[in-house]
């Protein structure tokens, strides 16, 4: 028998395990909802659930549905309330996840495609309506509806591709089939044809395309009338259309109405004269009561239509300025057919006068009465162009008529008030003004406009001073003024050197006193008042002096004795060899002016120099950067020698002992360690660099300051030997490198004996007692011992 304590065990157990729900923690319902004491298994009219108080109420054929095909587990909550979490989506994902868009619970079968369509991109009108879904969408039968595209060419580009009346390709028509066709048309045809870019109303409602596009190409025709009804305007007679120039803007007369009438010419009053209004309005009953030329409808006649005669029209007429018996007078000076507000020349602001009394109108008005320019050039730009004297195109005179003539015959008298735009009348010939041919005699073409062209004469003539013989310039204007020749200015102080005022004033008589050439005033001389030894012993101590002539007018420009020029006070002392030049060799070209920059006076010695080379070698022609004044340009430093070798370390300490590396060569002066140092290399014995072969690029091992110490990278370029187990163990390069003439030849072995190597190797296998052997497995000089031991263990 089970003991009490088993038992008690035994229902603790029980008890716990029965008090888990079956239906997980989240299950918030009654038991009793379900179950009864009787028993777990539902019974129906045994329990009190219902499916509506849920979150999924059942509707439809859910009702039938055995529970356990949606809760196939007792845990109530696991069960998903979307279509697809029971329904396997046979559409493969083609019309999205969303069931109830389509099927309610009823039933698969889809009622309402219309309606459903209409919330998509694509909505079913017109032909669309009743077309089969197998068309659009060809794989329907597997129940696949793809995404498809809403143009209309996406459906239909072999109905475009087709189509042959009109080519749709051929004419490069629209792919917007909306553009043409009516979308709830059921046919392409005509009828279906959207014409709103040419509304067809009244005469054009046609049905036949063809009426009008009489070609394949139905994108080729004019919308103008014209081009239809050519036929139609060429066959008018009444009026003749073609002999009465009209117009082929069939618009301007006619509507779309069939047979072209009613037509009316609106247009009549406001473009040309009230017929439809006004007095003539009535008056008349067809257009050849006018127009009496049927040929050219651009001619009328008013004389005919009105018992007009030229007797009355001219005593009507009296004192009416331009008034002239004929139809176009008429017309033109009646525009509205009023017998009030008639044209009256003398009222508008072009009143006859002078010659234009006489004129004949229509000498004016020869293009008509309308528009006819009031400026003169316009009539007389023929007049303009042949003029002789002066001729007005040639030199360029202002084709503006009435600023120079009045409206008297022959174009005279006539004044210019321009002539101060060619030449300034002032002074004495501004009271000559008015006598034109004081100075023109009557040639108003080559009239020069020079003072010495009209002066010659007088220039020739004038002999205080003699203005020929001392070559005077010609330019008058210079020493003259236009109203008298005398009193003459002649700005000697201004222009060229002060002899009316300052220490020169009241020292000279004639010009001849400075001028001693008379054939030539260019040239002058101080000498003869300011000799030479006086002159001397004036300017001792002042650099850059001499005893010329062009030297005082430089040095003193005022003529004054202080303040001279002292070539020491200014911005270019003179030093060096500058001291001992010739001034003339500086300032050939003048004192004034003369660049201080050495390069402007000395391009020349740097371009010929050649020890070194300063152009070839693209030195700074900048000379005062390495030269001072000093003759023959010696001594002389190089500041930018690190542009083109970096002087450091020991080469500082030479670096102005420039014969040491140079040797008076300064153009093939080598730029590399070696190229300089190769005696040092080739002597050298420890190690010896040339039988070793080193490498010639010294600084992989020196500086610049020092040979020793130097630094050789033993260690992280062949093996450590001042690190690791070697460190300290050696003493000469020959203890290891034993051929002095080759470096990469070494031996481990002298050290490493083979007996020692032997059993510390053994029983490891590839071993073999050479110095390859060690490098190889000993890269980086490590503990051997350890390493065999190492193996040993592994193995």
């Amino acid at each position: 028998m089970r003991s009490l304590s088993q038992i008690i065990l035994l229902l603790t157990l029980s008890v716990g395990l029965f008090a888990q729900s079956p239906h997980g923690k989240e299950l918030t319902m009654a038991c009793a909802d379900c179950h009864n004491p009787k028993g777990w298994k539902l019974e129906a009219g045994t329990y009190s659930f219902t499916h509506e108080k849920t979150q999924f109420p059942l509707m439809g054929m859910h009702q039938d549905v055995n529970c356990k095909l949606c809760h196939p587990t007792l845990v109530f909550s696991e069960a998903e309330t979307e279509c697809v979490s029971c329904h396997t989506d046979m559409h493969y994902q083609t019309v999205g996840m969303e069931c109830e868009r389509c099927h309610t619970p009823k039933s698969w079968l889809v009622e309402n495609i219309n309606d459903i369509h209409r919330q998509s991109r694509f909505p079913l009108v017109g032909a669309h309506i009743t077309a089969d879904c197998y068309s659009c969408h060809p794989s329907a039968s597997l129940l696949r509806f793809e995404p498809l595209g809403v143009e209309c060419i996406d459906c239909h580009q072999k109905d475009y591709d087709a189509t042959t009346s009109p080519n749709h390709v051929q004419g490069n028509f629209s792919t917007e089939c909306l553009d043409c066709h009516n979308i709830n048309a059921f046919s392409w045809s005509g009828s279906g044809f959207n014409h709103s870019f040419f509304p067809l109303t009244e005469g054009h409602a046609l049905n036949d395309c063809q009426a009008c596009h009489t070609g394949t190409d139905y994108s080729n025709i004019s919308s103008e009338c014209f081009a239809c009804h050519q036929t139609d305007y060429n066959a008018a007679s009444n009026p003749n259309h073609i002999n009465a120039d009209f117009s082929t803007n069939c618009t301007e007369c006619h509507t779309t109405r069939p047979d072209w009438k009613p037509a009316e010419f609106a247009a009549h009053d406001g473009q040309y004269f009230p017929v439809y209004s006004g007095k003539h309005a009535g008056t008349w009953d067809n257009c050849i009561e006018c127009h009496t030329n049927p040929n050219n409808y651009a001619s009328n006649s008013c004389i005919i239509c009105h018992d007009h005669n030229q007797a009355d029209m001219d005593d009507e007429h009296d004192e009416v300025g331009g008034y002239v018996y004929s139809d176009p007078a008429c017309f033109e000076c009646h525009p509205t057919g009023e017998a009030e507000g008639g044209f009256n020349h003398n009222e508008s602001n072009f009143p006859l006068t002078g010659a234009h009394i006489t004129t004949d109108c229509l000498e004016c008005h020869a293009n008509g009465y309308a528009g006819t320019t009031l400026i003169c050039e316009d009539c007389h730009i023929d007049d303009y162009n042949q003029s002789t004297n002066p001729n007005h195109f040639a030199i360029g005179i202002a084709n503006d008529c009435e600023t120079c003539h009045t409206t008297n015959p022959e174009w005279k008298p006539a004044t210019f008030p321009t002539h101060n735009s060619y030449y300034a009348l002032i002074g004495a010939h501004a009271t000559i003004a008015t006598d034109c041919f004081t100075c023109h005699n009557g040639n108003y073409n080559n009239t020069p406009n020079t003072c010495y062209a009209c002066h010659t004469e007088d220039y020739n003539q004038t002999n205080n001073p003699d203005h020929q013989t001392a070559q005077f310039p010609t330019d008058c204007e210079s020493c003259h003024t236009q109203s008298v020749w005398v009193p003459s200015t002649f700005d000697h102080d201004g222009l060229y050197f002060p002899i009316y005022s300052g220490a020169h004033n009241g020292k000279w008589d004639q010009c001849s006193d400075c001028h001693t050439n008379p054939g030539n005033y260019a040239i002058f001389t101080c000498l003869t008042c300011h000799e030479q030894g006086e002159t001397n012993s004036e300017h001792e101590g002042i650099t850059g002096y001499q005893y010329n002539s062009e030297a005082c007018l430089a040095c003193h420009p005022d003529g004054s004795g202080s303040g001279g020029f002292n070539h020491n006070n200014t911005n270019f002392p003179l030093t060096g060899a500058h001291t001992s030049v010739d001034c003339n060799l500086c300032h050939e070209n003048g004192y004034s002016g003369t660049s201080t920059i050495c390069s402007d006076c000395h391009q020349t010695d740097y371009n010929q120099s050649t020890n070194p080379n300063h152009s070839a070698l693209g030195i700074t022609n900048d000379c005062e950067t390495c030269h001072t004044t000093n003759p023959d340009w010696q001594p002389a430093t190089f500041p930018i020698h690190n542009s083109f070798y970096v002087l450091a370390g020991a080469h500082v300490a030479i670096a102005n002992d420039c014969a040491v590396c140079h040797n008076g060569n300064y153009n093939n002066t080598p730029n590399t360690c070696y190229g300089c140092h190769a005696p040092d290399y080739n002597q050298t014995n420890n190690p010896p660099h040339q039988s070793a072969q080193f490498p010639t690029d010294c600084e992989m091992c020196h500086t610049q300051s020092v040979w020793v110490p130097s630094t050789f990278d033993h260690d992280g370029q062949y093996f450590p030997i001042y690190s690791g187990s070697h460190n300290g163990e050696w003493d000469q390069c020959s203890d290891c490198h034993t051929n002095p003439g080759n470096y990469s030849i070494f031996t481990c072995l002298p050290c490493h004996p083979q007996g020692e190597m032997n059993n510390e190797h053994e029983g490891i296998p590839g071993y073999q007692y050479n110095s390859d052997a060690c490098l190889a497995c000993h890269p980086d000089g490590g503990n051997s011992k350890t390493t065999i031991d190492q193996f040993k263990k592994d193995k």
